[in-house]
């Protein structure tokens, strides 16, 4: 099954792995790692919905593994079980200190092991379930501005450690007040969800993102995407919201709905915060707006490169 959750089993004893793996294999899919440092790149590759972990392993004990976990905003949410045969109460009192979310002691009890695994996965996904709520728009089904920053500080600090490019794309319906106006808000609300759509269709990749930054500006988080690849969703986004041929007799550029883009890109590095995406694809916004909306700025900036890409008018 696709949608089975995925756990982690770190322990240094295989024999271990292999009686655990037993016990869930039925259930869950599984993924092992025999040293503390293998469970941190483990955890950053699958991102398990659960972890198993030892705490006697030699060099990085199951403790500071688990801190290194809770210290990383891509899994600091992964629930947690200890497993040890020390059955110590300073040492389990440590690990939950730490943010673990129980203690198991070896060896295991089948049964146990089995209800305390399934009830933390299904905490963990009424968690997401309700997460994943809290950061989406509810008219467009899209990342809301919460949600969409959230995951650009995610992707900034995952692509800094590579220095890969990241671009975000800022938008803006063009005289959206007048429609609303003149049209009604039950039709500015079709305008905005049909927009949604074109974004849907225009952002392909499975990384991207596309969310209702608020009102009628959309956003797009595009990880790995350069100015190049950049400047061409923008277009795409151009062409689909051209394709929806939404009627605006009031805009003052067009007698169709038109929008106006603003592209940000940048190699991710330390000191460049997601704020800077935000703000200079912003400024590009205005300089489409300025210029006569319904067209495409766009500008990379990062250390001391800085140049205006290009400036794309769709007549």
């Amino acid at each position: 099954m696709t949608d089975r959750a995925s756990i982690l089993i770190v322990d240094d004893e295989v024999s271990n792995i292999e009686i655990i793996n037993a016990i869930l294999e039925d259930d869950y899919e599984i993924s092992f790692a025999t040293s503390g440092q293998e469970a941190l790149e483990t955890a950053r590759t699958i991102l398990p919905d659960l972890i198993l972990l030892d705490v006697l392993m030699p060099g990085m004990d199951g403790f500071e593994v688990c801190r290194q976990l809770k210290s990383e905003a891509l899994l600091a949410d992964v629930p947690v079980i200890f497993t040890t045969g020390l059955g110590d109460t300073a040492d389990e009192v440590r690990g939950l200190t730490l943010g673990a979310i129980d203690y198991v002691t070896k060896p295991v009890e089948p049964v146990i092991l089995r209800a305390r695994v399934g009830n933390h996965v299904e905490l963990k996904r009424l968690r997401d379930r309700m997460a994943e709520m809290a950061v989406t728009d509810a008219l467009t089904g899209l990342s809301n501005r919460r949600g969409m920053e959230k995951i650009l500080n995610t992707e900034t600090a995952r692509l800094a450690r590579t220095g890969e490019w990241l671009s975000v794309i800022m938008l803006d319906i063009d005289f959206f007040k007048l429609f609303n106006d003149n049209y009604g808000h039950p039709a500015g609300d079709r305008c905005i969800a049909m927009i949604a759509s074109a974004l849907n269709r225009a952002v392909k990749r499975a990384a991207d993102v596309s969310a209702r930054y608020g009102g009628e500006e959309f956003a797009c988080i595009l990880p790995g995407a350069d100015a190049q690849a950049a400047m061409f969703v923008a277009q795409e986004i151009l062409l689909q919201v051209q394709t929806l041929d939404i009627p605006h007799a009031h805009s003052l550029i067009s007698n169709r709905v038109t929008v106006s883009v603003g592209v940000a890109s940048a190699r991710c590095e330390p000191g460049l915060t997601p704020d800077m995406w935000i703000n200079h694809a912003d400024s590009q916004l205005y300089q489409s707006k300025h210029g006569g909306r319904n067209q495409i700025s766009a500008h990379i900036f990062g250390g001391e490169v800085a140049e205006e890409v290009s400036e794309l008018k769709d007549a």
